[in-house]
């Protein structure tokens, strides 16, 4: 049949291949060539085949599955069979093959023409596998598969497979010491020279860690290499649980050991970063080794999250692992130097342990795989507090010097006669822009170092001694009264606006700071009002004193005052906007003030209803055409007109009740309306008889006495002064 013909031809062509020893007594005349043409010639090849089967090694026939090949007993482990013994199967062997050679063909089930061979040769071919695989993996033969060949101890290593050349070591050392009676010294002392190869190959491995290339091959090595140490360990406590005598390398303590190349690496790559150490002709040699650090520090923690993460167990920790040994190099580092820094290097070391080095540990990448918590302070309480108060003591310094040279140079431009700038139509002063970013940027730098916004504030200790020599110069700028101290007032209104709003909207100062320097900007806010207020005053006098006279019924009297307030409001401007608005708005309520003062002066006697209409009628309009015109300019202040309105309700009304009531009004909504004010503002009402005038005050100042609250309530009546009554 054709397919055991290319069988047999390929059995045959391989046999040159087998090992002398199994061929090398085959009988001559048995190998040759049968040229009968009658005979088959599988029957000559299976001759030479049987034939020479009493000299195949025991072991590789002993799993034949042919029940014409009787199965051999193999000789394990331990057997105690003796030589005679050995020779006595031999025989059985021969004699079994001897049958064979009488037996009848027996005809395939499938194709009676075919061979006995066919039988035969199938249990032969079946029985292949089981042959050692040095005598079979030459076969060219598809039908004989070949063997997977397990690599050696050193070709493990060479492709640093260090896992599973530790288990061989593992399986070689239990074969050793666990299965046999007596170890063989020189089987030890190469299983030891083998392990210490081992060993140093891993740690050469470990050592590159942070300095793996992409390629899968040294991603795998690493893997391998954790594997491996895991092996160990466990063979470690495999040893502990039995009493024989281990091994001189045992125990090998590979986890130990794993942790002090690590930790050595890292020391290392602190000593020696490889990252550039930036501007070093700028910054002290300090500064310059704890950038480089940082670079460092920031760029294999990266690393070990992206990259060497993925070669250990989550058991092992590898992320927290390193994190520590980071944190406990730098910590060591900073304890030697942090006794001899300078100011600038103060500063420098506790912003990189306060901010910069928290920062690093903070990106979501490592806080999701780092305990940042656990790793606790760089530098301890006793070394961390002298620090603190060293570097705020210098920032408290380093800002009174930056402050007082901002108020020296205004100094300086009002010495030298120079105008302030004008920024979009105003006078606008650097001196509260500086000031305020020099306070914000310290202080706020301050709070993140420390981490303690109170003793940041103490930053701001020595900010009210500031403001006092600015006030003094604000005063002296009005004192003495050149022709650019208009402008230099209306730039520091501007100043002493933005000063209070940044004392009050921010928490970087001390209370008593705050406390402090709020009444000093307050004083130079009227001190400024009175000193630009005074000279509009002077102008509007003569217009002043015809308010409750007989001309001022006259509508024309009012409007030259009207006039003139325009255009002395268009002298104020040249602050800021909300400075303007303040400004007017403290000259309209002065302007309010002297036209009451003056009309509660008693000039003109409204003798009769008409007279008090007329009067009501004035007040009322005077009232609202001066709330029109302040408000155009941008005054807020629409409680002015309110209190001349009340006024002149009070003119008209003539029923006792009525005038009481609306008194009362007035004198709840301004506390500050006194006995005097009431006489005054009852004596323009002639018509009145003195017991009316006795009653509606009596009654009044009762209510009002029972009716008083301590509610903040603006002050009006306390500054227009009355005369008599």
């Amino acid at each position: 049949m054709p397919r055991f013909d290319n069988t047999f031809n390929r059995l045959r062509e391989s046999f040159p291949w087998r090992r002398k020893k199994e061929v090398d007594t085959l009988p001559s005349e048995d190998l040759k060539e049968e040229k009968d043409p009658s005979m088959p010639r599988f029957d000559n090849t299976f001759n030479r085949l049987r034939e020479s089967i009493r000299w195949r090694r025991k072991k590789e026939v002993d799993t034949l599955p042919s029940e014409d090949l009787k199965e051999e007993k193999g000789v394990g482990d331990g057997s105690s069979a003796t030589c005679l013994e050995n020779e006595e199967k031999k025989e059985d062997e021969e004699s079994d093959v001897s049958s064979l050679k009488s037996k009848p063909p027996t005809p395939s089930k499938t194709d009676p023409s075919m061979p006995r061979f066919d039988n035969t040769f199938n249990r032969l071919r079946e029985s292949f596998p089981w042959r050692r695989k040095k005598e079979v993996d030459t076969l060219p033969s598809e039908d004989l598969k070949e063997e997977k060949v397990t690599p050696t101890f050193e070709e493990y290593l060479e492709i640093q497979a260090f896992c599973e050349a530790t288990q061989q070591l593992i399986d070689r050392e239990k074969h050793l010491f666990w299965e046999t009676a007596e170890a063989n010294k020189e089987a030890v002392e190469k299983l030891a020279a083998d392990h210490k190869a081992l060993e140093e190959r891993v740690w050469q491995t470990l050592q590159q860690s942070l300095s793996l290339s992409s390629e899968e091959a040294s991603v795998s090595a690493l893997k391998s290499a954790v594997k491996a140490i895991n092996l160990e360990e466990e063979q470690d406590q495999l040893w502990k649980q039995r009493s024989q005598t281990p091994p001189a390398w045992r125990p090998s303590e590979w986890k130990k050991r794993h942790d002090e190349v690590l930790q050595k690496l890292v020391n290392g790559r602190m000593d020696n970063p490889s990252s550039p150490t930036g501007d070093q002709v700028n910054q002290s040699s300090i500064q310059a080794d704890i950038q480089s650090m940082d670079r460092q520090l920031k760029d294999d923690l990266q690393w070990v999250v992206e990259k060497v993460k993925n070669c250990y167990p989550p058991e092992m920790d590898i992320c927290n692992f390193y994190a520590r040994q980071y944190h406990q190099t730098f910590k060591a580092r900073l304890r030697k130097i942090v006794g001899s820094v300078d100011d600038e290097d103060c500063s420098f070391l506790l912003r990189w342990v306060k901010e910069s080095y928290p920062e690093i540990l903070e990106k979501p990448e490592l806080t999701s795989n780092i305990n940042t918590e656990a790793l606790g302070n760089l530098l301890p309480d006793e070394l961390l507090k002298p620090l603190e108060e060293k570097y705020l003591s210098n920032q408290q310094s380093d800002l009174m010097i930056y402050i007082d040279r901002v108020l020296d140079e205004a100094k300086k431009e009002w010495d030298q006669g120079k105008e302030p700038t004008r920024d979009d139509g105003c006078y606008a002063s650097a001196v509260a822009y500086d000031v305020i970013q020099f306070i914000n940027d310290i202080v706020t730098s301050a709070q993140k170092i420390v981490r303690d916004p109170h003793k940041a504030q103490k930053i701001t200790s020595n900010l009210t001694d500031f403001m006092q020599r600015y006030k003094e110069f604000h005063e002296d700028v009005i004192k003495q009264n050149k022709p650019h101290s208009k402008a230099f007032i209306k730039a520091n209104l501007s100043c002493v606006k933005q000063f209070k709003d940044f004392l009050v909207k921010h928490d970087l100062f001390l209370e008593d700071v705050q406390k402090n320097c709020l009444p000093v900007l307050t004083e130079m806010k009227q001190s400024a009002h009175t000193y630009l207020l005074t000279p509009v005053h002077k102008v509007l006098k003569p217009h002043y004193q015809k308010v409750g006279t007989n001309d001022w019924l006259k509508k024309n009297t009012f409007e030259k005052l009207l006039n003139s307030t325009e255009e002395e409001l268009q002298q104020l401007q040249g602050s800021s906007q909300s400075s303007y608005q303040e400004l007017i708005g403290q000259l309209y309520q002065e302007v309010a003030e002297e036209y009451v003062r003056r009309l509660l002066k008693g000039e003109v006697k409204l003798k009769d209803s008409n007279q008090q209409q007329k009067a009501y009628e004035t007040v009322k309009e005077n009232a609202e055409k001066l709330h029109e015109l302040f408000a155009e300019m941008g005054s807020k202040q629409d409680w002015l007109k309110e209190i001349l309105t009340k006024i002149a309700e009070v003119l008209k009304l003539q029923d006792t009740p009525a005038i009481q009531m609306q008194i009362v009004s007035l004198g709840s909504a301004y506390p500050d309306l006194s006995e005097k004010h009431i006489s005054a503002l009852l004596k323009l009402k002639a018509n009145l008889s003195k017991a009316d005038k006795k009653t509606i005050k009596t009654t009044v100042l009762d209510i009002l006495k029972e009716s008083h609250t301590n509610a903040e309530t603006r002050a009006f009546f306390s500054k227009v002064e009355v005369v008599g009554s």
